[in-house]
């Protein structure tokens, strides 16, 4: 204990934050507030337009297809739980606790799987997989059988769904997992080996549920993600809500049914959070030490390296090599019809829309997290959480959250143009790419904002303080000292919301203007049509831009 502590002294400046007290906020600050509103707007607006009737279509699937949509939904989040939660949590503990031949490759290489959307992975399983695909094909010209002589499992069925997404979504688990393992009491972890438990049993009695809070986090992003998904399930003919809300806005053209349908999914998502944060009780998961020595990995030989080697290899191999290969073979050998110059403009699009989505989300999470960090208060602090919910939310959500008040506005200012001045304006808005931006941002703005104030937290507090000091104004000091040390953080937003972008399916299914199509678009355009091989190549490109948040993550690991 120091001497000033012992005196009673306050806490030197570092440690309080570099709040600014100041007797007038600035209106920037307040600016959390509007963006908070923006982000909550298309919720409130699925939750008013579903307390509209819906007519006999919402009847008729109340009486026929919710049921089924619910079932559907619920055991394809139940097995995509268990798989990625049992994949991410065993490849985690192997390579943070274990010694084996190939370990640091395998560490990198379990992030890989991020790079490929789930409905791409599907396409390429159902290609290889189905009747007139190669596995089949092959084993009837060896075997000389016939189709209907011999089992074969089924791959478009709902556990083939939920393969594809536990294979792509685990690195959720995987992350957090591997650092709740490493950053674990090393005291617990050796108390249990000295009392005669090996690797397993320790894993399962003591690493496991000391790690629970980060299994149960990895666990949510995936559930949520497994419910957000449009092209694996659709292609896979399970009709979940997702499928539901589509059909229901564009099939039956019932808006109303369509959000009520929304409403329903966010009320499943929310109750997934909830029964989860309710399952821990008042448990408390954090070491009663502070002897934190370096976990040191065991040694693995024989048949315990082969056995731990191919429980890190398959998922990779499941989620990354299987898939990127078939789709490397089919654009290699076939190859989407367009030539380069047709091609292009899917490209063009969904970079365009990628770059500015990404631009104005770091922008706006910029704004956010230092406001709250210069200006503290609780109203900024809901504010940022409002706006952070909209990852929570499925993209077809979101998407008709978005239509509906640009759908109001621009019926209300054609309305008044033409009592006003007999001139109609039509849709300005609606069916617009301003209105698509709009949806990129509502649901990946909590990415942008994640990753700003997760490199906030590195930035000591003491150096802001120094340069206020020193008679710089606080957005000086912000721009001048700051800006620059949060320069990886904001790019690592940056490229992240770029991704997710790129990669994002529903929302753009039905925000997009006519005749507008992004690389997502036309890969499921043309899976739709069963054209598997000609939509590899567009699928291609898209796994290769997901390959940049698998370098920032392989940096970060690195340096940490």
């Amino acid at each position: 204990m120091s001497f000033s502590d012992a005196a009673g002294a306050p806490p030197p400046v570092a440690q309080r934050g570099p709040a600014v007290r100041r007797r007038g906020v600035p209106g920037w600050a307040w600016a959390s507030v509007a963006v908070a509103a923006l982000i909550a707007a298309p919720i409130l607006s699925v939750v008013v337009t579903a307390l509209a009737p819906g007519g006999e279509a919402w009847g008729h699937l109340l009486r026929t297809d919710l049921p089924e949509l619910l079932e559907n939904s619920l055991a394809l989040a139940l097995l995509v739980g268990l798989m990625a939660a049992s994949m991410g949590a065993i490849s985690a503990w192997l390579v943070a606790a274990c010694a084996f031949r190939g370990r640091a490759v395998l560490e990198v290489a379990l992030l890989l799987p991020m790079a490929m959307p789930a409905y791409v992975c599907g396409y390429a399983y159902v290609w290889l997989l189905d009747v007139a695909g190669p596995v089949q094909t092959t084993l009837r010209d060896v075997t000389g059988l016939r189709w209907g002589q011999y089992w074969f499992p089924e791959i478009r069925s709902l556990p083939g769904a939920a393969l594809m997404l536990a294979s792509v979504l685990y690195p959720y688990v995987y992350l957090l997992c591997r650092g709740a393992f490493l950053t674990q009491s090393v005291c617990l972890l050796e108390a249990s080996r000295t009392l005669g438990h090996g690797l397993p049993r320790t894993f399962l009695h003591v690493a496991l549920p000391m790690a629970r809070p980060a299994l149960a986090a990895g666990v949510a992003l995936v559930l949520m993600e497994t419910l957000a998904d449009f092209g694996t399930v659709d292609h896979f003919a399970v009709r979940t809500f997702t499928t539901g809300i589509y059909e229901a806005w564009f099939g039956q053209g019932n808006r109303p049914a369509a959000a009520q349908l929304a409403v329903c999914l966010m009320g499943l998502v929310a109750l997934l959070l909830v029964l989860e944060r309710a399952s821990r009780g008042g448990r408390r998961y954090h070491p009663t030490t502070t002897r934190h020595p370096p976990l040191r990995p065991v040694v693995l030989r024989g048949w315990k390296q082969a056995a731990a080697i191919t429980a890190c290899a398959m998922p990779v191999l499941l989620g990354f090599v299987i898939p990127a290969g078939a789709m490397l073979v089919l654009a290699v050998t076939v190859g989407d019809p367009l030539d380069a110059a047709q091609t292009v403009p899917f490209a063009l699009n969904s970079l365009t829309l990628a770059i500015v989505a990404a631009g104005i989300a770091i922008v706006l999470a910029a704004l956010l997290a230092w406001a709250q960090r210069l200006y503290p208060s609780p109203i900024r602090a809901a504010a940022n959480r409002i706006a952070s919910m909209g990852y929570a939310i499925p993209g077809s959500v979101i998407a008709v959250g978005a239509l509906v008040p640009f759908a109001l506005f621009d019926n209300a200012l054609d309305g008044w143009m033409r009592a006003t001045f007999g001139v109609s304006t039509g849709l300005l808005l609606s069916g617009t790419i301003a209105a698509l931006v709009f949806a990129y941002i509502v649901r990946f703005l909590a990415v942008a904002l994640s990753a700003v104030e997760s490199g906030l937290t590195r930035i000591r507090p003491s150096l802001f303080a120094a340069a206020r000091v020193l008679g710089r104004r606080p957005g000086q000091a912000v721009r001048e000292v700051e800006l620059p040390l949060a320069r990886g953080a904001l790019l690592t937003g940056a490229v992240l919301v770029f991704v997710d972008t790129m990669k994002e399916l529903p929302a753009t299914l039905i925000v997009r203007p006519f005749d507008f199509d992004t690389l997502a678009v036309r890969v499921h355009n043309l899976a739709s049509d069963e054209r598997l091989a000609e939509a590899s190549t567009a699928a291609l490109l898209i796994v290769l831009v997901g390959l940049l948040p698998v370098a920032v993550l392989v940096r970060a690991m690195r340096r940490g």
